[in-house]
């Protein structure tokens, strides 16, 4: 246990050196480095960022972002007057929406307190009243691995944390010790970021549901038995630890350790002065570590992530260096990880990649968006590309995507905090009950039992089907270079792009016969068309907007509708609601909002012409909304819908193959071919076997 007094005069110490930090450059960002008085409240609030490049314009002012966004604005916590002046300075405004955090989350942890004393079981699958610890948390595994022996197979990733504990999953299916058994593998992951309880909750919650439905359940019992389930309920074990066990403080400040959200590596730049104590009691506080959901070597270095060692979002020394990251790349590497999901709070979003604006749609954007719309349906949160919240870059699927190919999106539960009362965080997120978005439409779980079906769905990956003697072991192997993004530096410049090597590789155990192996497309989506997809057909034509008669009083609105058609007549990557005024002193602010009344785009900058974008727009009627701003009666708009096609991939016309061998149990290679299959296609190479050229 620490001492009060210590940790008292630590906090007087900091406080000093973090402020003499700032001045330098060297780290602590000034968020964290002003002394506060203890009645000052710490507040979340909704900063108005209307456009993508607003909303990464405040994720680059080095503020606690809370990873809470809409088409509006994003959230962060101001924990001083020096946070709301960085606000300001950079022209922004905002509305208060938590004035007093500390009392927020106060009244989070009293409620959970009642909760686990009035319920002796809740609904959930496991019957669980309150958030787990890591030891609970492989406690639980290892009982259910004891419960279900023929399905649950134990897992451990190879690296150990900075603080020597292991990094425990489980996989289930049945006959689950054969891993090479072909099926495709669904990858659940929590924690990546230490306050993200509920992320912990939910993946565990997901394991019971599949191990207590199986056999009574036809859909639970068909993802067990079709595909392969692999849970890792927390990635960041010593971030996860140290929030759990903290005293609460509740305020988001440099020793509100409940609050770390990074790991425990010590960065090469840490100055001095702050490499001391351990990484639940040092100088740095909750600051120290790296951002484990920053540091993956896709478009490693780019916008979205810090430089600075003390940023909560910092990426790390360099692409890839953290033992947590590196434990999920080496593990979705050696395994076919036809899709994926990690889990995070808080924002009601699920996310799909690219993460980065400027690398533009993936190539399988219609697939991806069609996806993440069948598990939006059920817990109702936003389906968004990553980058239209704002630039991120070295996330975890903005990696496993583009070099391996596997379907990747990421959960951030619920709307209001990052670990709220479990009844409603927890319970109601994951079932789908009141006051859950998702109420009554099955919440997370049935999104995820979506995603999970749709990894045994053989249009969405790739199949290898053959024959083989048995006992062989078939493995499929790939090795490649790649880029990460230029590299921002500390001092703002941008130097060059790293090489990083990645090697794909993964075996099938034959049992003689005929066998069918699940597998990631050949083709890297990365070399496939990384900038686009080709259009279907073409775009439909502009059209015009007509303004009703009359012109609101300033601050008044008035309503234009345009449509928006589709296949197969035609394919519109994105649709420019652009409207305009002959009077430079006027201004008229633009809100789009679709056939149920959803925001999903805007335009209130000072420009002349506003332009509201929506890309890839869903065919239906669309309503715009146009504020008179600025400008009384005196000038009027006019207006159009500009449509364009999606902009086409850059395909090189090369296609990646995997190289298939085939080898005795003893390890001798007895043939080797190169295998090219697509997304949903099917190959069979007859006997795997046997030389091509007998």
């Amino acid at each position: 246990m620490k001492s009060v007094p210590a940790r008292g005069a630590r906090r007087v110490l900091t406080c000093a050196a973090a402020a003499s930090i700032a001045l330098s450059g060297a780290g602590l960002s000034v968020a964290h480095a002003m002394p506060r008085t203890p009645d000052a409240p710490v507040q979340v609030v909704h900063v108005n960022a209307p456009s993508q490049a607003q909303r990464s314009r405040v994720n680059s002012l080095g503020l606690d972002t809370t990873e809470h966004g809409d088409t509006r604005g994003v959230e962060v916590v101001l924990h001083s007057d020096a946070d709301a002046k960085r606000l300001r300075d950079a022209g922004f405004t905002w509305t208060v929406r938590d004035a007093d955090l500390r009392a927020t989350m106060r009244r989070a942890a009293e409620a959970d307190k009642a909760y686990a004393a009035r319920v002796a079981s809740s609904p959930l699958p496991s019957g669980s009243t309150s958030y787990r610890t890591l030891d609970e948390v492989n406690a639980e595994m290892d009982a259910l691995a004891r419960k279900y022996p023929r399905l649950v197979r134990r897992l451990t990733l190879p690296n150990k944390s900075v603080e020597g504990r292991t990094v425990r999953g489980i996989e289930i299916t049945t006959d689950a010790a054969t891993i090479e058994d072909g099926k495709p593998v669904f990858l659940m992951m929590g924690a990546h970021h230490a306050r993200e309880w509920p992320s912990v909750e939910h993946s565990m919650e997901f394991a019971y549901d599949l191990l207590e439905s199986f056999g009574s359940d036809a859909r639970a019992t068909k993802v067990v038995r079709k595909s392969r389930t692999i849970i890792v309920p927390v990635v960041n074990v010593d971030g996860f630890s140290i929030s759990r066990s903290a005293s609460p403080l509740g305020d988001f400040s440099v020793f509100d350790y409940e609050m770390k959200r990074k790991n425990c590596s010590i960065s090469v730049r840490t100055p001095a002065q702050y490499l001391g104590g351990t990484c639940s009691d040092n100088p740095a506080g909750r600051l120290r570590g790296t951002d484990p959901n920053r540091n993956y070597p896709g478009f490693w270095g780019g916008p979205g992530a810090s430089a600075s060692w003390s940023s909560d979002t910092y990426r790390g020394d360099a692409p890839g260096d953290t033992p947590e990251s590196d434990n999920i790349r080496k593990l979705i590497s050696g395994r076919q990880v036809t899709n994926l999901i990690t889990n995070h709070t808080y924002s009601n979003l699920v996310l799909r990649p690219p993460s980065i604006l400027a690398t533009g749609f993936s190539p399988d954007e219609p697939l991806y968006k069609a996806l993440g719309g069948e598990m939006t349906a059920a817990n109702d949160y936003a389906n968004w590309a990553s980058f239209q919240l704002y630039d991120t870059s070295g996330s975890t699927e903005d990696w496993s995507y583009w070099q391996t190919g596997g379907l990747g999106f990421t959960f951030e539960i619920g709307p209001d905090s990052f670990h709220p009362a479990y009844e409603t965080g927890v319970v109601a997120e994951y079932l789908g009950l009141e006051p859950a978005a998702g109420a009554g439409k099955g919440g997370n779980r049935e999104a995820y039992y979506r995603m999970a079906e749709a990894t045994v769905d053989a249009a969405h990956h790739s199949t290898i089907t053959g024959r083989a003697p048995a006992g062989r072991v078939l493995t499929v192997r790939k090795q490649f270079q790649s880029m990460t993004s230029p590299v921002i530096q500390p001092d703002g410049s941008v130097g060059d792009p790293i090489v990083v090597t990645d090697t794909l590789t993964s075996s099938l155990r034959t049992e003689g016969g005929a066998f069918s192996w699940a597998v990631n497309p050949s083709t890297r989506p990365y070399v496939a068309g990384r900038y686009g997809r080709d259009p279907m057909a073409p775009p439909q034509p502009k059209q015009g907007l007509v303004n009703p008669a009359g012109t609101p009083a300033e601050g008044a609105s008035e309503y234009a509708t345009f449509t928006v058609e589709g296949m197969p007549a035609h394919d519109n990557g994105k649709a420019e609601v652009r409207v305009e005024w002959p009077d430079a002193g006027v201004d008229w602010d633009v809100y789009v909002y679709d056939s149920q009344g959803r925001q999903v785009a805007s335009a209130a900058s000072l420009a002349d012409p506003e332009v509201a974008l929506l890309i890839d727009p869903v065919p239906g009627t669309y309503t715009i909304e146009l504020n008179n701003y600025e400008g009384g009666d005196t000038s009027d708009w006019t207006g159009e819908v500009v449509f364009g096609s999606p902009t086409p991939a850059s395909y090189t016309g090369v296609k990646e193959a995997w190289t298939l061998s085939c080898a005795t149990q003893g390890g001798r290679v007895v043939s080797s071919r190169t295998v090219v299959v697509d997304r949903g296609e099917s190959v069979d190479v007859g006997n795997a076997c046997k030389r091509e050229k007998d």
